[in-house]
């Protein structure tokens, strides 16, 4: 066996595990039912800044003559973004408890709703706040604050999610903690009631851990995830070099025929879309946006036309391809291409396992990537503030994304042009090969 079959061999059982890993499928499938919500909230922000306000900078529909009345609806905006991005992790342990129930094999509806006891179990009750005429701050208590139910709190909500149903299952499918019924009881109730110590003792363990370890370390579990787990993989997803890594590796286990999107997304996307949140959260807040690197950034700038930036590739088959067959697939990958989808070019033309376009496929993505970070950097593109469908098509997801920032819009543009000069060369070289 050859370096290369041996490579590739050893890179396809690493992405088998990793596909195939419960934990990993659970966070990726509940973070795909997520998107509505996130989606929902990012857009009442966005309708809250560019159409409802009358006190922004930008541009704003309330602004012109005659539409002042809109500012009226901005309660409504206001409450649908605070009711989906500020309790996104209580989405997040949500599905993710149901997703874990699911593939051990249960569908009890009480499931998800331990989970979430067992999270807040590990939530302070008490927050602190300004008050007018009051130089020190103020406890309020009996409350849940915010850095535990929006993206904040998602490192430990999605461990906590994992944890809380793997302790569950297990007791539950010991059969020695069940409370066995009459027959003449219905069977809802009697389901009830087998779930019953379970859920206590599930609850009771994750809770007593978080008093142990507030203890032993004098610090919460909270603070520790946050400190050491949640900053440093939001530093170095959200920097350039681990970013394009990523998106380096995944080009890489497309190429050899494997989803690299759906293997690695488990590892990126918490952090992403984290990213993504707290630049909407700071704009609906008149703060500045802090991350370049985003989930809205990733599909604008680093998988146009899908992963690999092949929206390049269409158009350089379609104006310099002499071969028929290229020309054929370029033309009837067109109208999903627009819309970031491209497995009529990644399995059809082929790119995977294709010597000459396996190049350019894991380098665009790099080209792109980078050219739109440092166009952000220096201020000319602006920053993705608002998570938009990756189904968006160029140049408007760029502008929602932003904000409306012009300056977006050129970049990707830039950008789209970048990824047909990088793969320009590479369709010459395919013209001289036999069909």
């Amino acid at each position: 066996m050859s370096m290369t079959d041996r490579l590739t061999e050893g890179l396809l059982k690493v992405a088998s595990k990793i596909s195939n890993q419960r934990h990993m499928t659970a966070i990726k499938n509940a973070f795909t039912a997520l998107l509505p919500i996130i989606i929902t909230g990012a857009f009442c922000t966005l309708f809250s800044n560019v159409v409802c306000s009358t006190t922004t900078t930008g541009i704003s529909l309330a602004k012109i003559d005659g539409f002042a009345w809109l500012e009226e609806l901005t309660p409504l905006f206001t409450a649908a973004n605070y009711a989906t991005l500020n309790f996104f992790t209580i989405g997040t342990v949500v599905l993710i408890a149901i997703e874990m129930a699911k593939q051990l094999g249960h569908k009890e509806t009480v499931a998800p709703v331990v989970a979430i006891s067992a999270y807040v179990s590990l939530c302070d009750s008490f927050t602190k706040v300004a008050v007018e005429g009051v130089t020190d701050l103020v406890e309020v208590v009996n409350v849940l604050p915010r850095e535990f139910t929006n993206a904040q709190g998602l490192f430990l909500g999605m461990i906590v999610a994992i944890v809380s149903m793997e302790i569950y299952c297990r007791l539950a499918d010991s059969g020695k903690l069940a409370i066995k019924m009459p027959e003449s009881v219905p069977s809802n109730v009697s389901s009830a009631f087998n779930a019953l110590f379970p859920a206590v003792l599930t609850i009771l363990i994750i809770s007593a851990f978080g008093l142990l370890f507030t203890k032993v370390t004098g610090n919460s579990i909270y603070n520790m995830i946050s400190t050491w787990i949640q900053a440093p993989l939001r530093g170095i997803l959200t920097g350039l070099p681990g970013y394009l890594l990523i998106f380096f590796l995944s080009t890489c286990f497309w190429v050899i025929g494997i989803h690299g999107t759906q293997v690695l997304k488990p590892v990126y996307q918490a952090t992403m879309l984290e990213a993504v949140i707290a630049n909407t959260d700071a704009a609906a807040n008149g703060q500045t946006p802090q991350f370049i690197l985003n989930e809205t950034f990733i599909s604008c700038f680093t998988t146009m036309g899908g992963a690999g930036c092949t929206i390049g590739l269409l158009f350089a088959m379609l104006l310099a391809s002499k071969r028929s067959d290229h020309r054929t697939i370029a033309k009837l990958s067109l109208a999903p291409g627009l819309f970031n989808i491209n497995e009529t070019m990644t399995f059809g033309l082929p790119i995977v396992l294709n010597p000459i376009f396996m190049i350019p496929f894991i380098l665009t993505p790099v080209i792109t990537a980078t050219f739109a970070y440092f166009m952000t950097v220096i201020g000319f593109c602006g920053k993705m503030i608002y998570a938009v469908p990756w189904t968006t098509p160029p140049l408007l997801i760029a502008w929602l994304g932003s904000g409306g920032s012009i300056g977006a819009v050129i970049t990707q543009a830039l950008c789209v042009v970048l990824s047909f000069i990088v793969y320009l060369p590479f369709v010459f070289a395919a013209n001289k090969q036999e069909n």
